[in-house]
């Protein structure tokens, strides 16, 4: 029996955010462009080419970094917002694309905010050629790791409990699982830590908002955060999270995501027991 997905996020407020940030994102894209950054690289590293490759949750940093990569044709982007000029105008959990239709679908910074992530690999999966692949960044669990603890000992103190004011991240340790519950070969998951400073706890949220990347829960707090919240916030975070330069330090965990879908000449993993060489021998025992 199929169970409806929980609605975790508000898309609708994701889609009025992405475009009240439009205008300034080229200033505070820092994040995606970190997201897209890491993509291009992972990418790099493969020797495939991709003749028709679809971006989801297009945000204009990933595309000048792929689009003219070696043996690649067409470019789509796909995105649920006009605002970055997509050539597809759709919602990511509900992907119009054709089957068997792409040789690469990438993501950079977006599917984090999918309510259906699983829902949305299996369209993945349908749309690509065999031996296609897709491969998507996003944050991981450590993501604002500081801020998390921060908001917690403020509610703690002046709510006497906690509130749902940063989102979860998809965990790293699900993550593999799910590729492979959607049919994908050769799972693989990566992540990397970045360290930020900023001279400010509102220069941290100015920039997450900025970027459309703040909460998107479905239930958030309702009632209005007062700005002695926030001061107390601040001292919390100075006294646990200043480097000796005054500045405030914010951990980001990007996590890459790679799966390739299934074909007959496609290379496959060892099976188990068959190595020739045991660990003995290679660590001079």
């Amino acid at each position: 029996m199929s169970t409806t997905p929980a609605i975790l996020f508000d898309r609708t407020r994701l889609r009025k955010r992405r475009q009240r940030a439009a205008a300034d994102f080229a200033a505070t894209d820092f994040l995606l462009q970190q997201a897209a950054e890491s993509l291009a690289e992972s990418l790099a590293h493969l020797s495939y080419t991709f003749p028709t490759i679809v971006e989801l949750g297009a945000s204009g940093r990933l595309k000048p970094l792929l689009a003219h990569r070696p043996g690649t044709r067409h470019y789509y982007t796909l995105d649920s917002t006009g605002c970055f000029a997509p050539d597809i105008l759709a919602d990511e959990e509900w992907l119009p694309l054709a089957e068997g239709s792409c040789d690469a679908i990438v993501s950079a910074g977006a599917l984090h905010w999918v309510n259906d992530l699983p829902g949305t690999l299996a369209q993945i999966h349908r749309a690509l050629k065999p031996d296609g692949l897709f491969i998507a960044t996003m944050p991981g669990p450590d993501s604002l790791r500081e801020l998390r603890q921060v908001f917690a000992a403020t509610d703690a103190a002046r709510l006497g409990g906690l509130t749902s004011r940063i989102a979860p991240f998809p965990d790293v340790r699900d993550a593999g699982g799910l590729l492979q519950r959607a049919g994908f070969a050769l799972p693989v998951v990566d992540r990397e830590l970045v360290t930020v400073t900023y001279p400010s706890l509102w220069a941290l949220m100015q920039e997450l908002r900025c970027s459309a990347q703040t909460n998107m829960l479905q239930h958030q707090l309702q009632q209005f955060t007062t700005r002695g919240y926030f001061a107390e916030a601040e001292r919390r975070y100075r006294e646990g999270f200043m480097n000796t330069e005054g500045r405030l330090i914010a951990t980001f965990e990007c996590v890459t995501l790679t799966g390739w879908k299934p074909a007959a000449n496609q290379q496959q993993p060892s099976k188990r027991g068959s190595g020739q060489l045991s660990l003995g021998a290679v660590l001079g025992d």
